[in-house]
């Protein structure tokens, strides 16, 4: 009985439980990177049907409102990448990247721009994205210059 309860104290001591939740959150970003793979395969292949479909079957003058939401599912596979590299940055430096995380949110706040349909969004909604903009660039600004000293 002495023996258990020591092996449960070995268990239970912290060194020993923060290696078993490391090796948790390993597995876990491991899984995450293999399942955004998948979603980007996929993206890049409704990407293709969609553009192949477009651009044969599209009423000539047409193609200029096809072309924003051309762009918004390019970018969506650009953000499904920029989410990859941070997970793939965490299994290698076990570090979460701030910088990629404030860029992948750059692009998802850029895709919004380009696909935005103005005749549908109030002034609040133009103001809120410009302020979120702002916010990044200034966070990413700050990175950049921290790094330089």
């Amino acid at each position: 009985m002495k023996r258990f309860f020591r092996q449960l104290k070995t268990f239970t001591s912290d060194d020993n439980f923060m290696h078993l939740i490391e090796n948790i959150v390993v597995i876990v970003s491991k899984v995450l990177s293999i399942l955004m793979v998948v979603v980007i395969l996929v993206a890049i292949a409704d990407l293709t049907v969609f553009l192949l479909k477009e651009l044969f079957d599209a009423p000539y003058g047409k193609f200029n409102t096809i072309l924003f939401k051309i762009f918004g599912l390019f970018l969506n596979i650009l953000i499904a990448l920029e989410i990859l590299e941070n997970i793939t940055a965490y299994l290698q430096k076990h570090v979460f990247q701030v910088e990629l995380v404030i860029i992948t949110s750059l692009i998802a706040v850029a895709r919004k721009i380009i696909i935005l349909d103005l005749e549908k969004v109030t002034g609040i909604d133009i103001i809120g994205l410009g302020i979120a903009i702002l916010a990044l660039s200034i966070s990413y600004l700050i990175i950049q210059s921290r790094r330089k000293s």
